[in-house]
């Protein structure tokens, strides 16, 4: 499968439309991001169903300020609107595949139930929860 290019114009429906959404946030001057970049489309051929995408974060600053993003390249991981995976650093085949395997594997009832929880705590403790903020 083809990678998308993720922009401020397309992340928020490519995330809606989509359960699984992987994101590799690089720039063009990255050594390491282009040593990722092959493992990352590879994978992306030998999994069907999972939408990969590229933030290029010098084209794209608000999207990487919105993610926090300090390094890159950085992995994310999103199932059904919710960041289960979040990390700086380029991985091997082997290592991305075991972890969107794991990802998959997720119970999201269960996630999306302990979500409502901590958001109804945080609304009874009178502060507003960020249903959106990232997650690590």
């Amino acid at each position: 499968m083809t990678t998308l290019t993720l922009t401020k114009d397309n992340f928020d429906q490519t995330v809606a439309h989509n359960d699984m959404v992987v994101v590799d946030f690089w720039a063009p001057w990255c050594g390491p991001c282009r040593s990722f970049a092959p493992v990352f489309e590879a994978a992306s051929e030998r999994h069907e169903g999972v939408v990969f995408a590229k933030v290029n974060t010098d084209e794209e600053p608000e999207l990487a300020g919105m993610f926090a993003i300090r390094s890159i390249p950085t992995l994310m991981i999103m199932r059904e609107k919710v960041i289960l995976y979040h990390e700086a650093g380029s991985l091997p085949g082997k290592a991305l595949d075991e972890i969107l395997g794991k990802a998959q594997e997720i119970d999201m009832t269960k996630v999306h139930e302990e979500l409502a929880r901590e958001r109804a705590a945080a609304g009874e403790a009178g502060t507003d929860a960020d249903e959106d903020s990232p997650r690590s």
